[in-house]
């Protein structure tokens, strides 16, 4: 028994010994094979900006005709990705003052000045808001070792916000062209040299005006059993259909929908919800109804990086639905005046301008509206909308003198009431509420002030909901309830006594 002892362990010693040798000439192994490979790029340097879509401002190439060596379609592509990568990370940095990533896409000599410049602002306690919105870069020389490029960027569109100690200090627009140098260093195209020429202000927006859109009787739509997820995977486009015959014979001329943005995508519009979009058209088309389609529904960041995203977003469904003889026009936001507190009014402000260029720019014959949520918004950016729209959940019967005196501050463009309603909700949660005969007595009033002024209107809405979604009005159930029950028809799909009163005896204006 004790030599069976003894030669366990010794079996024991020895694997051991074996096991540490194997892990030793490993280590070294691993050691070895370390120090005769090149550093990892995606390590070393900061190439998550490039693998996430951050920075995506219109970039229009000039015809390649230059000096040296031919450009080929890659290494064009790794500089323009690296170009504008420079852009993003200067942004970053004057907004945050700090250096992280500037040593990536700026060659030694050329980020100096940045640094200084990042040195100076904190020492002030200056931060910087700014993007680009437009390039339009020519290829000067291209070096035949492949080691050098100049171009010149012209007519930049770049916004800039400037902060001094979390104060609005400027706000500036403007267009300025660039002298670049940039070099390859470790497989990135740095900046060697950019200057800024010929800079000048640019505060004109596209203004062309639609002054008439016809009166519009419409009502702001959600399918039955898919409220604020008209796109998703239970997407019916029968059902649609069939909403859609009810309103036309209702005496309704228009529909408002709603598309959310990062539903579709985001920078990156889905094909499929495109397609979803385009049926959604057709099948109003078959009805004779127009669509207003709302952008950006469920987004509220507004930030100034944010804005080549969301260009890319609004022109990628314009260019798809602007050919589209169902659309009647574009609501550019829902309710953005419930963001000034949280965002800051000068924020929105900026953004539903900027947005507004670009839709306009996009498709320039159909008009553009803002779906305000007060009428005290109104008058806001009323040179730069095609129609005025707001939304009245407020007195009735101080309804007639809140349109009069709207239209005497804004009276060259046609009022919109682009949201009204009366919950039929009583219960539990508001023992006080509305009945189904209280919300039909609401609508045959309104009607008639509607019918007095040829007032144009989009209703809240078809149904009642079962589900609300949280994000709409919350979770407390005495705000979820009340939402539920705006509806012409209930939730078993029987017309309310309101139904009898969804629309005027108006007809559209050709």
């Amino acid at each position: 028994m004790v030599t069976l002892n003894k030669n366990i362990l010794r079996g024991i010693l020895i694997l051991s010994f074996v096991a540490i040798n194997a892990l030793i000439i490993f280590g070294i192994s691993a050691l070895f094979t370390y120090l005769n490979t090149g550093a990892d790029r995606s390590k070393m340097l900061h190439t998550e900006i490039q693998k996430i879509d951050q920075y995506l401002p219109t970039m229009d190439w000039a015809p390649m005709a230059n000096e040296g060596r031919p450009m080929d379609k890659q290494t064009l592509g790794e500089l323009e990705s690296n170009y504008l990568d420079a852009w993003y990370v200067k942004h970053v940095a004057y907004n945050t003052n700090l250096r992280e990533g500037i040593e990536d896409f700026y060659t030694e000599s050329s980020r100096e000045n940045i640094f200084n410049f990042i040195d100076l602002n904190k020492q002030q306690g200056i931060t910087l808001e700014e993007t680009t919105l437009e390039h339009h870069p020519k290829l000067n020389f291209f070096s035949e070792d492949g080691q050098l490029i100049m171009l010149t960027d012209n007519n930049v569109k770049e916004y800039k916000r400037v902060y001094q100690n979390k104060k609005l200090v400027e706000e500036t627009i403007e267009t300025a062209t660039y002298k670049v140098l940039l070099l390859l260093e470790d497989g990135f195209w740095r900046v060697r040299h950019m200057v800024k020429t010929d800079a000048t202000p640019n505060h004109k927006y596209h203004n062309k005006q639609h002054t008439k859109t016809g009166t519009i009787h419409g009502i702001n739509y959600y399918p039955k059993n898919t409220p604020w997820d008209m796109f998703g995977e239970n997407f019916e486009i029968d059902t649609i259909q069939q909403d859609f015959k009810l309103i036309h014979d209702a005496g309704l001329n228009t529909v408002r929908i709603f598309v959310p943005y990062e539903d579709f995508g985001k920078a990156k519009v889905k094909d499929e919800k495109l397609v979803k979009l385009k049926k959604v058209l057709d099948a109003a088309a078959k009805e004779n109804i127009k669509v207003l389609i709302t952008l950006f529904d469920f987004y509220g960041d507004y930030s100034v990086l944010d804005w080549t995203l969301n260009q890319r977003h609004a022109e990628t469904i314009v260019k798809a639905c602007k050919d589209h003889s169902a659309l009647l026009g574009w609501d550019l936001k829902n309710e953005p005046d419930l963001d000034f507190k949280s965002r800051g009014k000068s924020t929105v402000e900026a953004w539903l301008r900027t947005m507004l260029e670009l839709v306009k720019t996009t498709d320039p014959n159909h008009p553009v509206t803002i779906g305000w949520a007060k009428p005290v918004s109104a008058p806001l950016l009323k040179d730069e909308v095609d129609f005025v729209s707001f939304h009245y959940y407020e007195d009735l019967n101080q309804f007639e003198n809140t349109y009069t005196q709207l239209k005497k501050e804004i009276p060259n463009k046609q009022l919109v009431v682009g949201e009204f309603g009366m919950s039929s909700y009583s219960g539990l949660w508001k023992p006080f509420g509305s009945s189904e005969e209280d919300q039909a007595n609401y609508h045959k009033n309104i009607q008639s002030t509607f019918e007095k002024y040829n007032i144009s209107y989009i209703s809240w809405t078809l149904y009642d909901f079962e589900n609300i979604p949280k994000e709409v009005v919350g979770s407390l159930p005495w705000r979820k309830n009340v939402q539920k029950k705006f509806g012409f028809i209930d939730k078993n799909g029987a017309k309310k006594a309101s139904f009898d009163y969804i629309s005027s005896s108006g007809t559209t204006e050709e």
